[in-house]
């Protein structure tokens, strides 16, 4: 049994951010829960799809964001429960909806859980969701702890059916992959049963009754918030500093405070509802301070909100000096960190930590580097990607037009960098490299002459490609498509999507295959292994000869998915006779240019090595080697 399942009311348990998410929307009675695949919200979906059977609950890992919102409103509109879940991008592909959905509004619960992800640890920006919330007039809760994320939840979802509409919660990367004690409430015996009624229909117009209608729905929210739990207050009554947090940021600080020992001087006032802002809250700790801090991350919505306040109420409020991102004393990108705030709050406060160096990031990353080896981003050991690049390489240096490989998001995101030969040019959002190829491919009648490649992601292609596609087959673009179908969506845990025949719960679901897919839209479509890098290679270049649309689907499985499933391919070994180590390819070009972490460069001797605990023995390096010193092992 699954942790976040258990019926055990007050049991204290270890759980992920993402899990006490999931939890918390167990508590509230959910029925319905939809998401797409995107990191660091991920194991929120996974977490409920695992207890879908046990507990009776409906979980859908949908083709984007913008239909798992819908597939999660249509059971908010029947009354039942519904959480949807996505990660800061998947906000954007989601707003188009959403922002129709605040002004019709819901039947039952609908909350939506936005995970952030500041300093882009895994994503191609670190946008601030918060916006939305301001934007679309709906509540904003935001958790600082692991427990205040699961109740949280649950009470979004009682918020949510009573103003009857969207609630939105965000989460940040080190609220949703870290890991805190949460205490379990109960698990509802039953839960309504769907139905729509249609005496009451839900559309986002006339905009003349809806846009007021929404308007004061916030109102109501603002009240029922107004003296929430999750605002809370820490410090002397007359504080020389006071901290006003939010999120992640809101445990840097306390713990800051802590370690500088300034418990008697500085004020943290933490605001788990963003917006609409707790505002007598607000103003009454605003009147004791002649110095506010605020720490958030990664705009600042609160501050710039706050500050808005301010200036509204400014004749009743004293002269305050406001310290943030605006100010310089806060970084305005990236993560906040705990030796940051101890440092800006220290220098702010002319206190340092005891037996503590002055910056604790510099340290840190001294202490490691001591004994952590150098690594730089790459596909894993026997990736199909790394291949298909080598052919795409190698088929564009064949054609000699310079051709431009129009790049797209996921694990071959990293095609941009040495790990992909620096193939891809471009990098933004998912089925933007197919749409850009499919523009750039209208472009000879202005005398363009290079060719374009577009590479995406199996996941990727049903997400948000399939439109670009549609859009060059109808204009007649010149593009080649190159899908790199390794049978899962690898970069964000493995998850089904249409390609797979199962579904998030395990459940048998028809298969979408993409070579049909593509067919059925006229578009020429070829089948080839990246593995047999000769055959792929000259594929490529053949079709850059062509005119018009096509596709080639390079399939190849996982590494990661193959060794928990599929059959050990037959090693390879190097036979030091043959290898010319740094003569090789201007210097070593299996080690230095292919870059496969299963091959070591041997200092002592000054050739290549095979690391047996990590090949996976694909055999693309045989291939790959000039001089024939890699070998396959044969039967």
């Amino acid at each position: 049994m699954s942790l976040i399942s258990k019926n055990e009311p007050g049991r204290e348990f270890l759980l992920m951010g993402n899990e006490a998410i999931a939890r918390g929307a167990l508590e509230a009675g959910i029925s319905v829960a939809a998401a797409y695949p995107g990191n660091p919200s991920s194991e929120i979906i996974e977490s409920l799809s695992k207890v879908a059977e046990e507990l009776g609950i409906y979980v859908e890992w949908s083709i984007n964001e913008k239909v798992a919102l819908e597939v999660a409103a249509a059971g908010a509109a029947s009354g039942l429960n519904a959480i949807v879940a996505m990660k800061q991008n998947g906000m954007n592909v989601a707003s188009d909806f959403l922002l129709n959905l605040n002004l019709s509004g819901i039947r039952g619960g609908l909350v939506l859980v936005a995970c952030d992800d500041p300093s882009g640890i895994s994503s191609t920006n670190e946008q601030d969701s918060r916006v939305f919330a301001k934007l679309a007039d709906l509540p904003l809760l935001e958790p600082a702890t692991f427990h205040d994320a699961k109740d949280m939840v649950r009470e979004a979802f009682a918020l949510s059916r009573a103003i009857e509409n969207v609630v939105i919660v965000r989460s940040v990367t080190r609220i949703s992959h870290a890991r805190g004690n949460v205490v379990l409430g109960s698990l509802p015996e039953k839960r309504p049963a769907p139905h729509f009624d249609t005496s009451r229909p839900l559309a986002a117009m006339p905009v003349s009754v809806t846009h007021p209608r929404i308007h004061q729905r916030l109102k109501q929210a603002a009240e029922m918030l107004a003296d929430s739990r999750f605002n809370t207050y820490k410090g002397p009554e007359k504080p020389e500093l006071l901290i006003l947090a939010c999120g992640a940021a809101s445990l840097f600080a306390g713990e800051a405070v802590s370690l500088l020992g300034l418990e008697t001087r500085v004020g943290l006032a933490t605001i788990g509802t963003t917006w609409p802002l707790p505002e007598a809250f607000l103003l009454k700790h605003l009147r004791s301070a002649d110095r506010v801090l605020f720490l958030e991350e990664v705009d600042p919505v609160l501050e710039n909100n706050v500050k808005e306040l301010y200036a509204d109420r400014n004749m009743e409020l004293p002269r305050v000096r406001f310290l943030g991102k605006r100010s310089g004393d806060v970084p305005d990108t990236g993560e906040l960190t705990p030796g940051t705030v101890i440092r800006i709050v220290g220098e702010l406060m002319g206190a340092t930590a005891p037996d503590a160096p002055s910056d604790f990031e510099t340290a840190a990353k001294e202490a490691l580097e001591s004994f952590a080896p150098a690594r730089s981003l790459a596909f894993c050991a026997g990736c199909p990607h790394r291949a298909s690049f080598w052919a795409i390489k190698k088929a564009l240096a064949l054609d000699g037009r310079d051709g431009v490989v129009f790049g797209d998001i996921g694990c071959y995101s990293l095609a941009y960098m040495a790990t992909g030969f620096y193939q891809a040019k471009t990098l933004h959002a998912m089925g933007s490299g197919a749409g850009m190829a499919a523009g750039f491919g209208k472009l000879g009648r202005f005398g363009a002459t290079q060719p374009a490649i577009a590479v995406c992601g199996d996941s990727t292609k049903y997400h948000a490609t399939i439109p670009a596609l549609i859009n060059g087959v109808h204009h007649s673009s010149d593009f080649l498509l190159i899908l790199l179908d390794n049978s899962a969506t690898a970069m964000t845990g493995f998850q089904p999507h249409p390609g797979r025949p199962v579904d998030a719960m395990g459940h048998e679901a028809p298969q979408i295959v993409l070579e049909d897919l593509c067919r059925s839209l006229g578009v020429k479509t070829l089948v080839k292994d990246p593995f047999i890098i000769e055959e792929a290679a000259m594929t490529i270049y053949e079709l850059l000869q062509e005119k018009g649309p096509r596709c080639l689907v390079l399939r190849q499985e996982c590494a990661l998915v193959r060794a928990k499933t599929g059959p050990k391919r037959r090693p390879v070994s190097v036979d030091p006779e043959k290898c010319i180590g740094e003569d090789c390819g201007c210097n070593r070009l299996c080690t230095r240019v292919f870059r496969c972490p299963g091959l070591n460069w041997d200092v002592s001797v000054g050739k290549t090595k095979i690391d047996e605990a990590i090949c996976t023995g694909c055999g693309v390096c045989a291939d790959v080697c000039p001089r024939g010193a890699i070998v396959k092992e044969t039967a």
